[in-house]
């Protein structure tokens, strides 16, 4: 009962560990860029040219992150009733699988999508 209490401030410092040390690194690697003579329009980040719009990537995605899933439960059952895989075993498998060849179609796609911009 008591392990509740303590898996929150677990979280909670696992994410503050994760962006402290992004951020003094980052802090880090500037000031070294700085001393060697780095021009300090490298850190601003602007308008990139070619790149799609941020709103676009997260769309595309997306959708076929949830298209990846909704295959995985049609085949899912197709395994589960038809070819008699056990239900725990046919669900999560096909879903992380279909989910994982969905977001890997979609940074494919992405990709094509910055070259063509």
């Amino acid at each position: 009962m008591g392990s509740e209490v303590i898996i929150l401030p677990i979280i909670f410092g696992v994410i503050f560990a994760i962006a402290y040390l992004h951020y003094s690194t980052r802090n880090k690697e500037r000031l070294a860029l700085i001393e060697k003579g780095a021009d300090a329009s490298i850190f601003v980040r602007g308008k990139r040219e070619g790149a799609a719009p941020f709103w676009k990537i997260i769309i595309l995605n997306l959708s076929l992150l949830l298209m990846g899933i909704g295959v995985a439960i049609f085949v899912a059952s197709i395994l589960s009733y038809n070819l008699g895989v056990d239900e725990e075993v046919a669900y999560p498998g096909t879903i992380f699988l279909m989910a994982g060849v969905g977001l890997m179609v979609g940074f494919n796609m992405t990709k094509k999508l910055e070259k063509e911009d």
